[in-house]
């Protein structure tokens, strides 16, 4: 790991109230969460029951997209909301088709950093590093990201199932353009977004309960999302639900056809 970020056995973790990755933990089956995320995660279940199949296929997607990307010569990734690990992890499918890929994770949630080892057993011929950082402090990831990734090649930024948690007040926007700012021409934005464009009720009370909760819930329309890689090039099928986002490079998620599952992804490429 980085020199920057504390040791495990030191960080101070938060149980008062729920934290995104630790609840997405929840719905993926995992036992790296608290009781008021599962108590969260459980009001969640009550407004929409198909949380779980998001979360799954929102993995899938991150599975999918990397595997596209390493298909297609990226060799380094820099994820950030990397969330409490759950194999395959981003490295583990990039470095099976690429074993030399570097990847550099990075989340702001101290039990993440608990977990940091399990993301750092890279192939010989790669590396996997963690930093321990916000998605709202750009310059500190980007300048961690340096030391291990060479910006003068490109990268692939992966923000999957995270700017729903970043509202436009706190600069959504402007924090994916620093970013990408960094990133060389070639470079990538994968992305994953939580929509209300299909379930509007269901989604208004879900926002409501994250807000009482302390978690910020900033869904966004397709178009919306789309801003998000305006001046960048979109691979095929540009913006698209994110379980049909390039379906034949992975397996289906067991329920994502039950309906709309409410979520865009996308990949696009700076020219």
């Amino acid at each position: 790991m980085t020199g920057q970020n504390p040791a495990p056995d030191a960080v101070v973790i938060d149980t008062s109230k729920p934290h995104p990755a630790r609840m997405y933990d929840w719905y993926l089956g995992g036992k790296d969460n608290y009781p008021v995320d599962e108590e969260t995660g459980r009001q969640m279940l009550a407004l929409d029951p198909r949380v779980p199949v998001m979360a799954r296929v929102n993995r899938a997607f991150m599975h999918r997209a990397t595997r596209w990307l390493a298909h297609h010569g990226v060799r380094q990734f820099l994820d950030i909301g990397t969330g409490i690990p759950t194999e395959p992890n981003l490295h583990q499918v990039a470095q099976e088709i690429a074993p030399d890929a570097r990847v550099v994770y990075c989340d702001n949630d101290p039990i993440v950093l608990a977990h940091a080892a399990a993301l750092l057993r890279s192939t010989s011929a790669g590396v996997t590093e963690y930093l321990q950082a916000d998605v709202r402090e750009p310059d500190t990831i980007i300048e961690g990201a340096k030391r291990i990734l060479d910006f003068d090649q490109p990268v692939a930024l992966s923000l999957v199932a995270l700017l729903h948690f970043v509202s436009d007040e706190d600069g959504a926007h402007a924090l994916v353009d620093r970013l990408l700012s960094e990133l060389p021409s070639g470079s990538y934005l994968m992305m994953t977004h939580a929509t209300a464009d299909f379930t509007p009720e269901e989604s208004a009370a879900a926002t409501e309960k994250l807000k009482a909760a302390g978690v910020t819930l900033a869904l966004r329309s397709r178009d919306e999302f789309a801003r998000f890689f305006h001046g960048l090039d979109l691979v095929e099928p540009g913006v698209e639900v994110a379980h049909k986002w390039h379906p034949e490079l992975g397996e289906p998620v067991p329920g994502q056809d039950d309906g709309v599952i409410p979520g865009y992804g996308a990949v696009a490429r700076k020219l």
